[in-house]
């Protein structure tokens, strides 16, 4: 049968990804994923993985279906069949290879946090900004904007259901660091972390915290504590180890649990608490939001369901009530399954995928943007500091936002 231009399939687009550890593995099932459940204007393609060791990298590209492994990041920038560079390294490598990539003309999305400090994330917003005059575009990796029900929730607030804003809760906890033996690994390092439960959880939750709002922190008051302040080395170096290796132990220089409050532009109140040593609590990020008008709730360990409370319903009657987030006119919703098929984790990654993708098809900003995981690192740079003098409120320098135009 003839092809005619409406069976053309869609122009591709190369994908070169840089780390293949756990985020690695994630974002590998996104890009193989999208273009197969949601019809795409452009078709990832999996050209390219990078990773220093030749022999892991080459069994990662073959696990997870890229055609080619590169031993040195560099020259995965520099190959003619990469459009974009997804980077799924430790914090600090995030800038020089942001930057590297969008000045040789690709397409970024990095991983978050933006970066391990202020000064790193400033950079790469700017080489962002100017990249996008070009027609190159950037996108900081906060998955979990993309689960369905948090989605919706998003788009309750901004209709108004629950009124004007009163309170934001944010709680993240997990327990893999529990165990005082439990080595060294380069997330406990400053040097490669930028912080701990702070960087890795926290900045979820507070861009978590500015999406559902709709608007910044300015300002937080926080305690920062490590609890176990030495943990053991491991001879050698090898990936999510100590990058130091040796034997006997080392200094733990980051932070073992983050609390602080907040308040946003409006005037509304925020709490957040995120820790690495909550016994029981593996993956437990929940959210409540209130306000003049009602409320809404969110368990990720329930993220097909949404909880949701109208305060304006007959006291008799009222109360919270379940959401199954799962019909076809939920976010993302239209090209999976069946009202109450359930989706997980891993789709989250391919909801980034096809975002990113549209958006690059479109030429416009895709969301959130470098200046938006900016702000994530001023508010996180923020709590050190007010951790530093004793829970002293400081506020949070707020960027001006993207044009609305320019948003998806």
């Amino acid at each position: 049968m003839e092809q005619t231009d409406s069976d053309a399939a869609p122009p591709t687009l190369g994908v070169g990804m840089i780390g293949y550890a756990f985020m690695g593995a994630a974002h590998s099932q996104g890009w193989r994923t999208a273009a197969r459940v949601f019809d795409l204007p452009l078709r990832p393609v999996l050209a390219a993985v990078a990773g220093r060791d030749a022999v892991a990298v080459r069994a990662a590209a073959d696990r997870h279906g890229w055609a080619a492994a590169e031993t040195d990041w560099r020259a995965l920038v520099a190959r003619d069949d990469v459009q974009l560079v997804d980077i799924c390294t430790p914090g600090d490598s995030h800038a020089e290879i942001a930057i590297a990539a969008l000045e040789a003309g690709k397409h970024v999305l990095c991983e978050k946090p933006l970066a391990n400090s202020v000064a790193e994330a400033e950079a790469m917003a700017a080489a962002a900004e100017r990249a996008r005059d070009r027609g190159q575009l950037a996108m900081v990796g906060f998955n979990y904007r993309r689960v369905p029900a948090i989605a919706y929730a998003r788009r309750l607030i901004a209709e108004g259901r629950i009124g004007a804003l009163r309170h934001v809760r944010v709680t993240y906890l997990q327990d893999w660091l529990v165990d005082p033996d439990f080595p060294l690994t380069w997330r406990l390092e400053r040097e490669h972390a930028g912080s701990g439960a702070l960087g890795d959880l926290g900045a979820h939750i507070v861009d978590l915290a500015q999406f559902l709002a709709g608007e910044p922190l300015v300002g937080v008051s926080a305690q920062l504590e490590t609890f176990v302040r030495e943990r053991p080395l491991l001879a050698g170096a090898s990936a999510g180890l100590s990058a130091s290796g040796g034997t006997g132990r080392g200094s733990v220089t980051v932070d073992d649990a983050a609390v602080f409050t907040g308040r946003l532009a409006s005037g509304a109140l925020a709490t957040f608490e995120a820790s690495r040593m909550a016994p029981g609590r593996k993956n437990a990020l929940r959210l409540e939001i209130n306000g003049e008008r009602g409320s809404v709730a969110f368990d990720l360990e329930r993220l097909n369901e949404l909880l949701f409370h109208d305060h304006a319903e007959p006291a008799v009657t009222a109360g919270f009530r379940r959401i199954l987030v799962t019909e076809a006119d939920h976010p993302y919703l239209e090209a999976w399954w069946p009202p109450g098929h359930a989706l997980g984790y891993e789709h989250t990654f391919a909801h980034q995928a096809r975002d990113l993708v549209v958006a690059i098809a479109a030429g416009v900003q895709p969301v959130p943007s470098f200046a938006d995981g900016l702000q994530v690192q001023r508010v996180l740079a923020a709590v050190e500091e007010s951790a530093g003098k004793n829970a002293v409120y400081t506020p949070v320098p707020v960027l001006e936002p993207v044009p609305a135009r320019a948003q998806v």
